[in-house]
């Protein structure tokens, strides 16, 4: 399981209540989760469930703390119930160290036959070798930023450990973009349907953090790779931000948080028309702000956002 901290209260009186609001217990559930309160999070998840019967989403996640917690029929319960809605992440599967209690059972060894069946009848057609170029660059991109993020939570945001991991971070990126530029070039924006979901995401991820000059000529590129159903509305939607900002213009979905320089705390970025983000957000199937900027201990409230930003405005 892996997700950002979300840092939350919490009290066992909760589970009394007539809450039934799916994302709400499940960011409880997480929150649990991140403060090794597994038995509470397993029970936030049930309450999440029976809330929305005909969610599929979280069952994954779910199974994660059901381990932790040692439960593991429910455990494998949910891990079946996540796969048959379309989890088929194998190689996450075989290597999230919190399932890691269920792998010396015979239903875990059916599991992961059953699923690399399915994975390589649905893979059979998948372009493999770019495949696997584009997974590896997938984890060069990510497993860098973790080592940042880490960084910075230990020595703050102003330290040379930070800078260093920046460094070589940065360096990186130069040299992942080069390759994404080639296979762009060569096959153009390649769809789930050729090489798989993370995959693909591997190629926005390197737009993503790439300079403003090389994401305003991609943008349209993906614009049209959207069209085609070869990349996701949401992760456009991040490119959008970003672009909008770096051309001085408000961003659209809020996705972008800045770092205050005098109290070092983070916040939401100029922001168009913040009435209407929750309903742009849900367009594209983004979460509502309020819940996305909890990530980055950050409460939203538009009316007090809007103040702000108009005292901000004065005062500039």
């Amino acid at each position: 399981m892996k997700k950002q901290i979300i840092t939350l209260l919490l009290g066992v009186a909760f589970l009394n209540s007539n809450a039934q609001d799916y994302d709400k217990l499940v960011q409880k559930a997480d929150s649990c989760y991140f403060q090794k309160n597994f038995s509470l999070a397993k029970e936030f998840f049930k309450k999440a469930f029976e809330s929305d019967p005909k969610t599929k989403k979280g069952y994954y996640n779910a199974a994660c703390v059901a381990t932790l917690a040692n439960d593991k029929d429910l455990a494998f319960k949910w891990i079946n119930i996540a796969i048959e809605n379309g989890f088929d992440n194998i190689n996450n599967l075989k290597a999230d160290t919190d399932l890691k209690n269920l792998q010396n059972d015979d239903r875990w060894i059916k599991i992961i036959k059953d699923l690399q069946d399915k994975v390589d009848l649905q893979e059979a057609n998948y372009d493999k070798p770019l495949q696997k170029e584009l997974i590896s660059i997938f984890y060069d991109d990510q497993n860098i930023r973790q080592q940042y993020i880490g960084a910075q939570r230990k020595y703050g945001f102003e330290n040379k450990i930070v800078d260093s991991i920046g460094s070589i971070m940065a360096k990186k990126d130069r040299i992942n973009l080069t390759k994404i530029k080639k296979i762009i070039n060569e096959k153009g924006w390649v769809g789930k349907d050729k090489v798989g979901q993370q995959a693909s995401t591997t190629i926005f991820l390197v737009i993503q953090h790439s300079d403003l000059k090389t994401q305003q000529h991609y943008l349209p590129i993906m614009r049209d790779a959207v069209k085609k159903g070869n990349a996701d509305a949401s992760s456009l939607a991040l490119l959008e931000d970003r672009v909008a900002l770096g051309e001085g213009r408000k961003q659209i979905y809020g996705s972008q948080i800045g770092i205050n320089p005098t109290t070092k705390k983070q916040y939401i970025l100029p922001l168009f028309d913040p009435d209407n983000v929750d309903k742009r957000r849900a367009e594209v199937g983004l979460e509502p702000l309020s819940d996305y900027a909890k990530n980055w201990n950050i409460v939203w409230n538009v009316e007090t956002y809007k103040k702000e930003n108009q005292e901000h405005n004065e005062k500039k």
